[in-house]
């Protein structure tokens, strides 16, 4: 017997609103991140979860050791994230391979998390994740927020965090110009908003209550 409209109402309200988080780099997830977090989210967030998976004696840094040798590792034998990160996003194939090592053993974490969340009781959960498509996460998701801001400002971002200008143009043209409108189209059966946080952090953090508010009242 199929479930009455209460009873799946009642379920859906006993397991948290999960918000996934992504778009292009510099665009303002962590900080979207903060203000969920400001108002009681729990956050989740996948590039801390895969430096965890990619620490000495895991199977993923055995695994990456395999694929790309000894040049990505340092004198103690541990990862050389940057030189990792120059060598994969100037190589398509690269980066594809490093994405098939690493998502598997965050995904895993993540359904750890979620499984905890739901437990506790939480009513927010939000994933950041860059590849939050790509990595399979974004079906875990009941809602996917694209984060978004102007070019120029992006950059401008990256400088402040003492990103070079050549590896930040590096990150970008590996990501394409067109990734927020390629994710949307991948994206077209899920509920999907955009935000911009091109203005201040007090309208941000306004636009964010409100998406919330609006997500939680289709939750329940």
């Amino acid at each position: 017997m199929q479930p009455d409209a209460q009873t799946r109402r009642s379920a859906a309200a006993a397991r948290p609103l999960v918000i996934g988080l992504t778009g292009p780099i510099g665009c303002g997830k962590s900080t979207v991140g903060r203000l969920l977090a400001d108002v009681g989210a729990q956050t989740i967030d996948a590039d801390a979860l895969a430096r965890r998976v990619t620490e000495p004696g895991t199977p993923a840094l055995l695994e990456i050791r395999g694929r790309f040798g000894d040049a990505v590792f340092d004198a103690t034998g541990e990862l050389d994230r940057a030189a990792l990160a120059r060598l994969v996003f100037a190589d398509p194939a690269a980066l594809a391979d490093l994405e098939r090592i690493v998502h598997p053993h965050v995904r895993q974490l993540i359904e750890v998390e979620l499984r905890e969340a739901a437990a506790a009781g939480l009513p927010v959960v939000a994933i950041e994740a860059i590849k939050l498509v790509e990595g399979g996460l974004a079906e875990r998701c009941d809602e996917v927020w694209l984060i978004e801001c102007a070019p120029a400002t992006q950059r401008a971002r990256l400088a402040g965090r003492g990103v070079l200008a050549a590896d930040a143009e590096l990150r970008l043209s590996a990501q394409g110009a067109d990734l927020l409108d390629r994710l949307a189209e991948r994206l077209a059966e899920a509920r999907v908003r955009r935000l911009s946080t091109e203005g201040s952090i007090e309208r941000t953090r306004e636009l964010v209550e409100d998406a919330l508010a609006e997500a939680l009242d289709s939750h329940a």
